[in-house]
């Protein structure tokens, strides 16, 4: 409406030529006149007028959608490259190219941040609860995740007493909270299935199967840690302990040490070849104590097997200790061979030394030096089914006390400071005759040391 202003110098030059009302505001009351006031701008190109704007409208609640895809039954979620996904408003009847009926909408989650956070990608077909942010329709983020009779919850009435983490792979994190029989499993499909099952654990009907834990797979299996690694079945109750307490083990470790050093004292007394216990000690105190370095170490107070159908394989670059504190004991159904670079040191404190064949040769050959039979008592030699042969190339001399026979290839020669006495039915001098015995052959010493290298 456009206001004629008249009047003498009150009236401002700029609403001489009119007024433009853009607002009127008027009153009556039975006690008073009946007033208008009014707002207006000058009638002039000068002066433009915009009216407020009205109110936006203002969603309420959430609203029903379903995930999309450009990709019919997609395999996996549909987002772009800040994690958005594209709905379908359940209201909206208009047709729409298949992944493309809304704009890039967000997901609330639990956990978010700066490249981290919980996101389990939806797959289309998925139903949605879209809110509104402070109600703004052009402000729609997915809300809340709903299952639906066509896409059934994993967690029922049939199991209410689990918790349970599942993909659409199968990828699995199940806590069970039944009391009594709480259990938490970790599993994947592929490779046929790996698993890591902790607790009270049960089969696919819910039949106990164990308890404790177990790390399995149908495929391979690695267990690696760059310090070092400490396997041990001795106890630590509800885990009240250092990961590494380890003092169980490093006794029984302590005790091996000593009786090998006992052994060693009565081994240097009999002069036979002495243990390295200097190796064991490093061995102790600088790698395995606490793991000080890249070792493994086993325990278990109560026996270690390690069992094959096939081959079991021990090596060591340097050296390789056993100890017993009672019982070694070797059951070989072929062959048992032991071969050393160097030498082989045996030596038996107490009870002796027993070696028996019950059947084949016994055959001890010195290759390349000499070999020296000694004892403190009584020696015998037998041959219950056939002769005694002994052999020597240059010279045998038999000696007992100050008297020695001592044959050699010219004859044989008795030397005694005693009486010689034969007793016999008769003594024949015949002519003389040669004996010219098979010599064993022996390979030079300097190949078997290179076959032992």
């Amino acid at each position: 409406m456009l206001l004629k202003v008249t009047g003498g110098d009150e009236v401002a030059e700029v609403f001489a030529q009119g007024v433009v009302v853009t607002a009127m505001h008027s009153h009556a009351r039975r006690d008073e006149d009946f007033g208008v006031r009014f707002d207006g701008i000058p009638d002039s190109p000068d002066f433009s007028f915009r009216p407020a704007p009205g109110s936006r409208p203002v969603m309420a609640g959430t609203l029903p959608a379903r995930v999309t895809s450009t990709t019919e039954n997609d395999t996996y979620g549909h987002i772009d490259k800040d994690g958005r996904y594209r709905v379908n408003m359940l209201f909206d009847r208009d047709s729409w190219e298949t992944g493309f009926e809304s704009l890039w909408v967000r997901q609330s989650r639990p956990y978010a941040g700066d490249t981290y956070g919980l996101h389990l990608p939806l797959l289309a077909g998925t139903e949605v609860a879209i809110g509104f942010e402070d109600g703004n329709p052009d402000r729609p983020y997915i809300a809340g995740v709903l299952h639906d009779s066509a896409h059934g919850d994993h967690v029922t009435i049939r199991n209410y007493k689990r918790n349970v983490l599942r993909t659409p792979a199968n990828n699995k994190i199940r806590l069970d909270d039944e009391r009594g029989k709480e259990h938490i499993k970790v599993s994947t499909e592929y490779g046929g299935k790996s698993q890591l099952n902790l607790g009270h654990l049960v089969d696919a009907d819910k039949q106990k199967r164990g308890e404790g834990f177990e790390l399995r797979t149908d495929s391979w299996g690695a267990i690696r840690a760059q310090q070092g690694i400490f396997i041990t079945a001795d106890a630590q109750i509800k885990g009240q302990g250092q990961v590494l307490a380890m003092d169980a083990a490093l006794g029984t470790l302590n005790q091996a040490q000593q009786l090998a050093k006992s052994l060693s004292d009565a081994v240097a007394t009999a002069q036979a070849e002495l243990a390295q216990i200097q190796a064991q000690k490093t061995l102790l105190e600088s790698s395995l104590k606490d793991l000080q370095q890249s070792a493994l170490l086993m325990s278990a107070p109560d026996g270690i097997a390690q069992v094959s159908p096939q081959s079991i394989q021990i090596s060591s670059g340097q050296n390789f200790i056993q100890t017993s504190g009672e019982n070694s004991d070797f059951s070989v159904f072929k062959k048992f061979t032991v071969a050393a670079g160097e030498i082989i040191s045996l030596f038996a404190k107490t009870l002796g030394i027993k070696m028996y064949a019950n059947k084949g040769k016994v055959d001890i050959q010195a290759q390349g030096d000499a070999m020296m039979l000694t004892s403190l008592k009584s020696m015998t030699i037998t041959s219950k089914d056939d002769e005694v042969v002994i052999q020597a190339s240059k010279k045998m001399t038999l000696c007992c006390g100050k008297t020695a026979v001592v044959i050699d290839p010219s004859g044989v020669n008795i030397l005694t400071p005693g009486d010689v006495n034969a007793k016999s039915a008769s003594l024949n001098h015949l002519a003389s005759q040669s004996f010219s015995p098979a010599q064993p052959e022996l390979p030079p010493a300097a190949s078997c040391v290179e076959s032992a290298r």
